[in-house]
């Protein structure tokens, strides 16, 4: 027996964070009733379960790294028909969501998998999982001002952790920089919204590695699936930050 958002993660509904939202939005059934309670129990092996009237069933595990173009939705469905990241993944037979987000004018490196136990490793706050962007910025930032962001920066939800930040490249014609920027954190427009707190808005935005992982010369609007390597060393990078940081 194992808790429901379990059983259904490793199903590969989604994120267990996700299947608990759809259990308490009374769309799962285990034996023809309702659950709504989180931590209820089932046998995946002798239970029928059910998510929104559709039997689930145990999917070949699919680890994916897409290199997202600007001006696309990181969801797997839009109601307003706006271009979504499964758009380029026609070749993927299993569904497939993706491992945390990047806003719709960011570019790079998104992993998208059915693995709810590797998503939820991966983008929980605890374990602390690095990524890293590149950021060009209008005006060029003192080196004071970066330090600020190192030191970790006040934002209304709350203070962010240390950031690892350097020049990447100064254009004084144009009064732009580019600067490299690792968080350990996953809020919502975090990088842009670190840049405006110093006074510096975004102009692009492009991740460029989440964990070891390199998103290097794989082109804009393909992909690509991980190694065994890969995955297994996300995964150790994930337990070991959540050790590292108790």
């Amino acid at each position: 027996m194992e808790r429901l958002q379990k059983i259904l993660a490793q199903a590969g509904i989604a994120s267990r964070r996700k299947c608990e939202e759809l259990i308490l939005a009374g769309k799962v059934e285990v034996n023809g009733e309702t659950v709504t309670t989180l931590g209820t129990k089932a046998d995946p092996e002798q239970d029928i379960i059910m998510v929104e009237g559709k039997p689930i069933r145990n999917e070949s595990k699919i680890y994916i790294m897409l290199n997202k173009p600007k001006g696309v939705i990181t969801s797997a469905s839009d109601p307003k028909g706006r271009k979504i990241v499964t758009d380029y993944v026609k070749g993927i037979k299993e569904r497939i969501y993706p491992v945390g987000r990047l806003d719709y004018d960011t570019e790079g490196l998104l992993l998208l998998t059915n693995d709810g136990e590797f998503a939820n490793m991966l983008t929980h706050p605890k374990h602390h999982v690095p990524k890293t962007y590149l950021a060009t910025v209008e005006g060029i930032p003192h080196g004071s001002e970066l330090d600020k962001l190192r030191a970790g920066i006040q934002l209304e939800d709350g203070m962010t952790y240390p950031a690892e930040v350097e020049y990447k490249d100064i254009d004084t014609e144009k009064n732009e920089a580019v600067i490299t920027i690792t968080i350990h954190e996953g809020r919502n427009r975090q990088v842009r919204r670190m840049f405006e707190a110093i006074g510096h808005k975004v102009i692009r935005l492009k991740r460029i590695s989440f964990g070891d992982l390199l998103l290097q010369n794989l082109k804009r609007g393909l992909y690509r699936h991980l190694t065994k390597a890969e995955i297994d060393s996300l995964i150790q990078m994930a337990k070991s930050g959540k050790q590292g940081r108790k």
